[in-house]
């Protein structure tokens, strides 16, 4: 059974998280501060950490940056809980390293199902059944992409829509749109599925290297 770790202040909050967890197969974890999280990772090494931003003790980007710092937990899927209005702190976070964010409140089938595709991809790496180098867009700029394009072929490659990446990259959605209209012409490709498939590809050659 896979453990959650669920960080989170708001009370009511982190027992319907972990009811929910329960009922969907998992074994919660629950933390009600940051410093507590961070603590429980540590002694517990969970499977994914579901994390608030806002916090007593020490915030989420605090429990994440103590997380990055430490090899064997810094692989651990992270997943930020945020509130609405909390878009500049977001993407502080996402820049910082963690996987994806949910706005509260999250309906339930989005949580596991966020849930669920975070594992997945953590397992297809820990069996390296692709290795897919998500952490810099550089390898696509040698695709003749402009490196702001470069960037955004990066987030949808990992599933984020435009809203999303306008919001990651402090740029408008409009902007986003011009971006991924230029990633299919430089492509000569049609769909956001074929551009993740060539992504993947390109990030998966030894050393990032395009053919």
């Amino acid at each position: 059974m896979k453990r959650i770790l669920v960080i989170e202040d708001e009370p009511e909050m982190r027992r319907n998280i972990a009811t929910l967890l329960r009922h969907s197969n998992y074994q919660p974890i629950a933390a009600e501060n940051g410093r507590q999280g961070l603590e429980l990772a540590r002694r517990e090494r969970p499977d994914l950490i579901l994390c608030d931003i806002m916090m007593p003790e020490l915030d989420g980007f605090g429990v994440l940056r103590s997380l990055q710092m430490d090899e064997q937990l810094a692989r651990i899927p992270f997943i930020f809980l945020t509130a609405k209005g909390e878009k500049d702190d977001l993407r502080s976070g996402m820049n910082l390293g963690a996987d994806d964010y949910l706005t509260k409140p999250v309906g339930n089938a989005e949580l596991i199902n966020a849930i669920e595709t975070r594992l997945r991809k953590s397992e297809q790496q820990a069996k390296r059944e692709f290795q897919a180098n998500f952490s810099s867009a550089e390898p696509f700029i040698k695709l003749g992409l402009t490196p702001r394009a470069a960037e955004t072929l990066l987030w949808v490659a990992q599933g984020k829509t435009n809203s999303d990446i306008a919001t990651i990259l402090g740029i408008s959605e409009s902007t986003v749109k011009k971006h991924v209209q230029e990633i299919f012409e430089k492509l000569c490709i049609e769909t956001r599925s074929a551009a993740t498939l060539r992504a993947i590809e390109v990030l998966s050659c030894p050393a990032g290297q395009a053919n």
